[in-house]
């Protein structure tokens, strides 16, 4: 961290919690509160999608399920990056076949419709259409692929689906629109430059990890906002980064978190090792910095971990009140891949071990959430984040804390 920042972090002592206490049960069980929660939240938010290095080239897609819809996503021939539904402008067919809830990645020269082969272009244009030039007054141009509103922060690409309708998301042009919608030079000016000295967009994937857990989308940002649970739930974790060291910057608001402390010399591995090459190893930075994991909430569905070596990123998916899909993503500086002191699973069996034992640990509070028993508690002064976290969420479902 920039020795220009590092002043920014106040303790989160200064964090609003006194007599905050856990959401009533009806947020993590009520089919019709999922229901609203899709209406309200993930179908107005920007959401997270992936990292623009997983699309590397023209023609690499990833085809992702955003709230009950297929999107495709997906490099042009310019470098540019679109995002389309995934459905034919002929008859309706799904252009690209995937499981429900599945993430899948691919490359094409094109995008042909297995029914009836209309083809289009990586723009989304209709580019071919058997026969349809014998019908009167049909015109190519008359029918591209549906575009998804579709934007860029640190490399990382988000979609929105407010109004159904694909905007160039820039001020200019949401000026100019009614209703809710934000675009996403808007939605993270609060963050404009925080993170930049990290060089995220420059950073290269090494693995992805899905996890299907069972149990409320937002029992996991409540998981991942404290670290109250470390001592007893992350032995391992709790030896290289003392679970009472946070310090928080960002405490009100869609985005909350800050770091904590790594002890000296150590890193987040199985090993207590670097596993990598620094990722601002060629930037100015103290050692102090070396010495810290950052981590952040980016609602509605991003957790942002910072290491010094690495970078890990969870997108959350909830498929049901009780049900989430998580995908976990590792990224690593470009030149760390071709040395000799790279052990990247070193890193990534440290944290996909610290995961399932949060997931399982969110599986047993949705479980005892459940329970006729169950009645609010009050977060403790080591849980300001997740008290926060609930604030703004119930701004965002626009009700009232008490039911």
């Amino acid at each position: 961290m920039h020795r220009q920042a590092r002043h920014a972090f106040r303790k989160n002592a200064t964090i609003r919690s006194a007599g905050a206490k856990s959401l009533p049960q009806k947020y993590f069980v009520s089919p019709e509160m999922f229901a609203e929660e899709q209406k309200k939240i993930f179908s107005k938010q920007w959401l997270l999608v992936g990292h623009q290095s997983q699309i590397p080239d023209a023609g690499d897609y990833v085809v992702q399920q955003v709230i009950g819809e297929s999107l495709i996503v997906i490099r042009g021939k310019s470098g540019e990056i679109h995002a389309f539904f995934n459905v034919c402008r002929h008859r309706g067919t799904r252009l690209i076949e995937h499981r429900a809830g599945e993430a899948v990645n691919g490359r094409c020269a094109a995008i042909q419709c297995p029914y009836h082969a209309w083809t289009y272009g990586l723009d989304g244009r209709l580019i071919g259409a058997p026969h349809m030039d014998e019908v009167p007054g049909f015109n190519k141009e008359d029918y591209p692929l549906h575009p998804v509103n579709l934007g860029l922060w640190e490399g990382f690409i988000f979609v929105n689906l407010n109004d159904g309708e694909a905007r160039l998301c820039s001020e200019a042009t949401a000026r100019q629109r009614s209703g809710d919608f934000i675009s996403l030079e808007r939605w993270f000016a609060p963050l404009a430059g925080k993170f930049s000295h990290w060089n995220i967009p420059k950073l290269q994937p090494a693995k992805r990890i899905e996890y299907d857990v069972h149990a409320n989308w937002k029992l996991m940002f409540e998981n991942y906002s404290e670290c109250y649970h470390c001592p007893g739930v992350h032995p391992m974790l709790s030896k290289v980064s003392p679970y009472d060291s946070a310090e928080n910057d960002l405490t009100k608001g869609p985005f909350l978190g800050g770091f904590m402390k790594i002890n000296p010399g150590k890193s987040l591995s199985m090993s207590g090792n670097a596993c990598a090459l620094p990722i601002e190893h060629d930037q100015e930075h103290d050692k102090e910095s070396t010495q810290r994991v950052f981590y952040y909430s980016i609602f509605p569905n991003m957790l942002l971990s910072l290491h010094p070596e690495y970078v890990m990123v969870h997108q959350l998916w909830p498929k049901s009140p009780e049900r989430t899909l998580i995908l976990c993503d590792w990224f690593f500086h470009p030149e760390a891949f071709d040395r000799d002191d790279f052990h990247p699973n070193d890193g990534i069996d440290f944290w996909d071990m610290t995961n399932r034992q949060d997931w399982h640990v969110c599986e047993l509070s949705q479980q005892g959430i459940a329970s006729r028993a169950y009645e609010p508690g009050p977060y403790s002064s080591r849980e300001k984040i997740p008290a926060a976290w609930d604030r703004y969420y119930l701004r965002s479902m626009e009700r009232e804390a008490r039911s």
